[in-house]
């Protein structure tokens, strides 16, 4: 289902034990290719019989959507944080009974969460592509959609604009 202001769209682990909702319009959908996104997705594809979580090209893509809009329906128990290191803020939520990636969310401060687009069949294609500095080796970017060496200026507006729009209600 493709993403829309009226849109739920809905993750669910490889084996169907943890299911996650998202309500309303994404903030944004992104691929990265920073360092952590690349290591902590290789971590996770690396668990046995984990489901695939990078894009061919080796970036993470994420579905951006405000934390007040995002609930675990089912399976809350199964969710484990993976970090990078036990003092990163960066968690990506790992469905423990299939070792499927779910979400990437922070202990404190940022006001969204990410779905890993990998989970979610016909889910809204990629917007941009970020850090693209940290490509791997060989990979040539398409120009379907704008990349960035970093964070692009629309990126941080767009999430501030959702800040704003959380403070004014649903």
């Amino acid at each position: 289902m493709k993403a829309s202001p009226t849109t739920e769209l809905t993750t669910v682990c490889a084996c169907g034990r943890v299911e996650i909702v998202a309500t309303g319009r994404p903030i944004l959908t992104a691929a990265c290719y920073c360092d952590d996104c690349r290591e902590g997705s290789g971590r996770i594809e690396a668990r046995p019989q984990a489901p695939r979580v990078r894009e061919p090209d080796g970036s993470t893509a994420y579905i951006l959507f405000r934390k007040d809009r995002v609930a675990c329906r089912r399976g809350q128990d199964l969710l484990k944080a993976e970090k990078l290191k036990a003092t990163s803020a960066t968690n990506r939520m790992v469905a423990t009974c299939c070792n499927s990636a779910m979400t990437l969310a922070f202990d404190r401060g940022p006001h969204w969460t990410s779905l890993f687009r990998s989970r979610i069949p016909d889910a809204p294609p990629i917007e941009m592509r970020n850090f693209t500095k940290f490509k791997p080796d060989g990979v040539v970017l398409p120009n379907d959609v704008p990349s960035y060496h970093t964070f692009p200026l629309s990126f941080v507006g767009r999430l501030l604009a959702a800040r704003v729009a959380m403070l004014f209600g649903p």
